[in-house]
């Protein structure tokens, strides 16, 4: 088959979230299974554009309301990432650093979206299927079905659209309803939902299948979607849940070159005590305590804004006997908390404010135990790289963590979970997880050594999609 995903996001191009591990992941793996992956995504103005190299494929022309813009498109030459990439490039909207965050984010995706239906407008050929992610591409599905321009030629492409987080669905006001490509307006219906043009309820109306990444947000959405929960319920029939996978390749503590010690599981403990020393000495903090560690975007969504008052409990009810590590970006005001913290719990906490790949990777071999306490977690995918990693993930039982962790005292346990996004249920959790540390070794040495060996590698999920996608034929 050959399957064209589109997204605002790919790592290592470029990244803000599990958004780009996945798509820089799935469509490698279903290469390897022997079909025909390709991603296009917006041509920011990153190291990666910088350091590889490209061909020119196709230049056009088109429309964002009045204003007109040439749009080029170009090919990394390599295969690189064991798939084939396309950049599309608008000056003036795409040709920026960031790939989110500014004030003409609606206009920079819309156009984005415009150019790639006008592109695959212009193939000879027409692919098997449109894979669109998250509400960047949300209305791909309804301009390949319903704009004038488009829908001769590519309405009968099947369109897959994946629910990374509903949270974000791109709303726009119906004043720019003129800025689409004109389209058959008895089907304005197809992008309203509350009275507002909204690209993430269009996709889920249009698409032929909707995903989401793990099982238990499929059902929760129903019940908690920012608004869209009748829709989802009313669409249940066409979506279902495949869970997330992680690059194996990417994140495999034997061969990963960002951390101090390579290890398997019949390694860990030696391998996670260099790994510890190295982070803790970077640190400040004591490698004989254990390690909980936080990486993640520093928002509400994750939980993030209980870690001062979490952390600071833990330090005192515990007295001292665990050290914590943040690492994460976003709300200023967090941002400051935490650096505060620093100061005021030296030995026992510390932070660092921003995004570090290489720390990322040491963190996950160097901790004991990471800590999510998400209020919405669509998949997760630190829990999975903390069990490659030998690191007992401590996550709250919800989306993907309820899928992929379980508790220690349930049987074959291997986990810390938790039921409330909440101060007191994180630090009763730090308290079983330094009991565990403490006073349990045999049961935290089988943990280890048995978390290693799940597989969450993208192998089983790759194929579920191919599978999903044949269906459409």
């Amino acid at each position: 088959m050959e399957i064209l995903h589109v997204a605002a996001e790919c790592y290592p191009v470029a990244k803000a979230g599990g958004l780009g591990d996945v798509v820089g992941a799935l469509p490698k793996y279903q290469a390897e299974l022997g079909h025909v992956a390709k991603v296009v995504m917006p041509m920011y103005r990153t190291k990666f554009l910088y350091d590889n190299q490209w061909e020119l494929v196709h230049e056009g022309g088109q429309h964002i309301g009045s204003h007109y813009f040439h749009y080029s498109i170009i090919k990394e030459k390599t295969n690189k990432l064991g798939f084939d990439l396309y950049l599309v490039d608008i000056n003036g909207l795409l040709d920026r650093e960031k790939i989110y965050g500014y004030d003409d984010d609606t206009e920079r995706f819309l156009s984005f979206q415009v150019a790639v239906c006008d592109w695959l407008n212009k193939w000879s050929h027409k692919p098997d299927v449109i894979h669109c992610h998250d509400h960047h591409t949300g209305l791909i599905p309804f301009m390949v079905k319903y704009a004038l321009e488009f829908r001769d030629k590519l309405a009968d492409i099947p369109t897959v659209f994946t629910v990374h987080n509903a949270q974000y669905q791109g709303w726009i006001g119906w004043d720019k309803y003129y800025l689409l490509p004109s389209f058959d307006s008895w089907k304005w219906g197809m992008l309203d939902w509350d009275k507002t043009i909204n690209p993430l309820a269009s996709a889920v109306k249009c698409a032929w299948k909707v995903t989401t990444v793990s099982h238990s947000y499929l059902d929760e959405l129903k019940g908690a979607a920012n608004g869209l929960e009748n829709l989802f319920g009313y669409e249940q029939g066409k979506s279902l849940g495949i869970l997330n996978g992680i690059d194996t390749q990417v994140w495999d503590p034997i061969t990963d070159s960002l951390i101090a010690k390579n290890y398997d599981k019949e390694l860990v403990e030696k391998g996670k005590r260099k790994n510890k020393k190295e982070l803790a000495g970077q640190f400040g903090l004591d490698p004989d305590k254990p390690l909980i560690s936080f990486i993640g975007r520093l928002v509400g969504e994750k939980a993030a804004d209980l870690l001062p008052e979490a952390i600071s409990q833990s330090i005192y009810q515990h007295s001292g006997h665990a050290n914590f590590l943040v690492l994460g970006s976003g709300d200023p005001n967090l941002e400051d908390q935490l650096d505060h913290m620093n100061h005021q719990f030296k030995g026992y906490f510390n932070s660092y404010i921003g995004y570090s790949e290489s720390l990322s990777h040491l963190m996950y071999a160097g901790s004991d135990f990471l800590l999510m306490p998400s209020r919405v977690e669509p998949c997760g995918l630190n829990q999975m790289y903390a069990l490659r990693y030998g690191t007992v993930p401590m996550v709250r039982n919800i989306g993907g963590l309820r899928d992929t962790v379980t508790d220690m005292g349930d049987p074959e346990g291997f986990g810390i979970r938790f039921d409330q996004a909440s101060v007191g249920d994180i630090t009763y959790s730090v308290g079983r997880a330094i009991d565990l540390y403490n006073n349990k070794p045999d049961l935290y040495t089988w943990m280890r050594s048995h978390m290693m060996t799940i597989d969450h590698s993208w192998d089983s999920s790759a194929q579920q999609y191919i599978d999903l996608y044949q269906s459409l034929k």
